[in-house]
């Protein structure tokens, strides 16, 4: 029996409008890790999300995509730690940035919530950001467009190859992180 659950949370928009946008960043690498472990997401109206369950050793690995959209992930997330009870320190989050270039990975401990709309609506669910995360860059919108417009818009073939190779990075250093930890997983995704 497993005696330590970890939840892995990619953060994005469901539905097929947005499936491959750049805000879906969290849900690619959530299927690359599905597909890794074997697993298929299912509809848990409860929690407000698509999850799946992986034994590993002693080890339960929740992977979940939720299904509140971006702007309400928090409500999600909340159903999802109270759910599994486990402190926010056995969540990882994965979303997609802006202030990094195309293809980048960055993994932080933790941190604030910075602009993403996502990860407010977390800290505003949880009253504190005390989980760690990977972070995929998009790399920021041309001067003078819309932000929405490009978060939710598809990447060109040159950024998208970038992005396919973070997308692949992220779910390695998500199960380093299950292997390993946190220290071992920033070791490994901060690099380059």
């Amino acid at each position: 029996m497993a005696k330590k659950t970890l939840l892995i949370v990619g953060l994005g928009n469901p539905g097929e409008k947005y499936a491959h946008t750049r805000h879906n960043a969290g849900f690619e690498v959530i299927s690359r890790l599905e597909e890794h472990y074997g697993v298929k997401l299912r509809k848990k109206f409860l929690l407000q999300g698509m999850t799946a369950e992986i034994t590993d050793g002693e080890t339960k690995i929740v992977l979940c995509e939720p299904l509140t959209f971006m702007n309400k992930s928090g409500d999600c997330v909340k159903r999802l730690l109270n759910r599994f009870k486990v402190p926010q320190e056995q969540m990882l989050l994965i979303f997609d940035d802006i202030d990094l270039p195309p293809g980048k990975v960055r993994v932080r401990k933790n941190g604030g919530a910075g602009t993403h709309n996502g990860m407010r609506s977390i800290a505003g669910a949880l009253g504190k950001t005390e989980f760690p995360r990977i972070r995929v860059g998009t790399g920021d919108r041309p001067a003078g467009e819309d932000l929405a417009a490009w978060v939710l818009g598809r990447p060109g073939a040159e950024e998208k190859e970038k992005m396919e190779a973070a997308f692949d990075k992220a779910a390695e250093v998500a199960r380093i992180w299950v292997r390993d930890g946190i220290e071992k997983a920033m070791q490994e995704g901060n690099k380059g």
